[in-house]
């Protein structure tokens, strides 16, 4: 029997109704159901997810289901489903995801076409769903860790080759609970002769459960940090040192340690925030460098550097001034900038100068802003504008040159004010130009400030902590309705959200409403 050219692998854990949109955009490829098997692995589901799959397994013989105990994760039924296959390739496939209807046959063929063990595909948000772009933003034959983006977009979902997972016995750690799709596709990039990337075309849109629950990141905080842990150790070990390890764990330290160090560290227990301090400092002493930490925010470096040198006081009082009195005022001494954040020359405190000093992240820093309003209003000429304003402790920032608000290609409408000792920064984004940007299926975007100083140019996530956000607004475009919403991620940065409203959440909203 000839093997066919791809292997699906669905785990598949209580995903209905979103299940049966991700099994029909596999069963309706392009590539034709004589070249592809689809190995659906449900994982103890107890919704309707086993009648669905036993409903398409019965129409369709490249449906192949395999049911097993609740495992906890997606890794065991990944394992699952890689000793079952007989693709030539092997694409992982979330069940709350789907394809485009010619991913698999564009993937197959440039893998074909450019010799590739590895395919990313273009993968886009829905429901507002935040996916890093970088590597996407063109059709490439080959591309290396280092300068290309991949390390920004190693989750599982791309097409590789089964004899290279099976030549390197490459599988998933079952033993993390979070992020075990990271060191199989780390490894299987590492060890691939060639990597390309599908940019042209749509192939895998990765959905947002919009009933999820808003929970802090360190909800699971043993387990967040055992996986941290296991994930810096795995890359350290497996990567040689260089600018592609360099590249790796600059990664991890600008998201996953940045994650950890997030507004709500001060809202967790004691016994959380010690382990986070410990966690930190332990990673930071042993691999954090200037090549490491060159993806690091400003705000993550500094907090980064309190944790290293200061007490988990020291770390919860920076926080803490951030969120609840806003940004430090910078104290200018010569050529030398400082953010005069508690323990910074206070009585009593044994921080250096040092970890306070942001003269080399100077642009970085006069970036950071607080928003302190933001509301809908109608401009002169009948345009709804998202208006935000927002706080600089620079008293001159305006000096240093342009200011720009921006969200990836959006550019706000900029006025600036000094209103000493502060800047006062208004910003306008036109809900038109917004929704007009997105994709149909929807897109969040986060708010930057980029200004210049000493030279530099820098930029940083506008800050919302305190902002009390006004509600969406419906808007319509062609024959489309979409919701608009500024939101804040889980570190207080104001985010623009848009969101396609189906009939179903339109009546759920005027049910509401009444």
């Amino acid at each position: 029997m000839t093997a066919v050219d791809v292997s699906v692998i669905v785990p598949v854990y209580n995903t209905m109704p979103d299940l049966r949109r991700c099994l029909n955009s596999l069963v309706n490829q392009t590539i034709g159901q004589d070249r592809m098997e689809i190995i659906a692995v449900d994982d103890g589901s107890t919704d309707g997810s086993p009648a669905e799959l036993a409903r398409f397994a019965e129409r369709y013989p490249s449906v192949k289901v395999i049911r097993q105990p609740n495992s906890g994760g997606p890794a065991s039924p990944c394992n699952h489903g890689l000793r079952l296959a007989t693709g030539r390739f092997v694409f992982f496939v979330g069940a709350d995801d789907y394809l485009g209807p010619e991913a698999l046959e564009r993937l197959v063929d440039a893998a074909d076409r450019y010799g590739s063990e590895v395919v990313l595909g273009k993968t886009v948000g829905v429901n507002s769903r935040f996916i890093y772009q970088q590597v996407f933003a063109r059709n490439e034959a080959e591309i290396s860790f280092a300068g290309s983006g991949l390390p920004w977009s190693l989750a599982n979902i791309k097409l590789f080759s089964r004899d290279l997972i099976e030549r390197h016995g490459i599988r998933y750690f079952e033993d993390m609970p979070i992020g075990s799709d990271f060191p199989f596709t780390l490894e299987a990039c590492f060890r691939a002769s060639r990597i390309s990337v599908v940019a042209d075309y749509d192939c895998y849109f990765a959905v947002r459960r919009l009933n999820e629950q808003n929970v802090t990141h360190l909800s699971k905080a043993a387990d967040r940090l055992y996986c941290l842990r296991r994930l810096t150790e795995f890359t350290a070990g497996l990567m040689p040192a260089g600018k592609d390890r360099d590249a790796v764990l600059s990664r991890l330290f600008a998201l996953e340690v940045a994650v950890i160090l997030r507004d709500d560290l001060r809202t967790v227990d004691r016994s959380v925030q010690q382990a986070v301090h410990e966690c930190v400092r332990e990673l930071a002493d042993k691999y954090l460098t200037a090549e490491t930490g060159a993806e690091l925010e400003v705000e993550t470096r500094l907090r980064i550097a309190v944790a290293q040198a200061g007490t988990v006081d020291d770390l919860l009082a920076v926080i803490r001034q951030d969120v609840e009195q806003g940004i430090a005022r910078i104290v200018v001494e010569g050529d030398r900038w400082y953010a005069a954040y508690p323990g910074f020359r206070t009585p009593g405190s044994s921080l250096p100068d040092e970890v306070f000093e942001v003269t080399a992240h100077a642009a970085g820093w006069a970036a950071k802003l607080d928003a302190t309003q933001a509301v809908w209003r109608r401009t002169a000429d009948g345009a709804t504008v998202l208006a935000v304003t927002a706080r600089s402790p620079l008293p001159d920032l305006a000096s240093y040159g342009e200011i720009a608000v921006y969200a990836e290609d959006l550019t706000a409408a900029v006025q600036v004010t000094e209103h000493r000792p502060a800047t006062v920064v208004q910003a306008e984004f036109r809900v038109a130009d917004v929704v007009r940007a997105s994709s149909v299926t929807g897109q969040r975007r986060s708010v930057r400030v980029r200004v210049h100083a000493r030279g530099q140019e820098g930029s940083a996530p506008l800050r919302a902590a305190g902002l009390r956000l006004p509600r969406p607004v419906i808007w319509r475009r062609g024959l489309r309705m979409y919701a608009v919403t500024p939101a804040k991620d889980p570190s207080g940065r104001l985010m623009l959200s848009v969101v396609p409203m189906t009939p179903g959440r339109i009546m759920a909203r005027l049910t509401r409403r009444r």
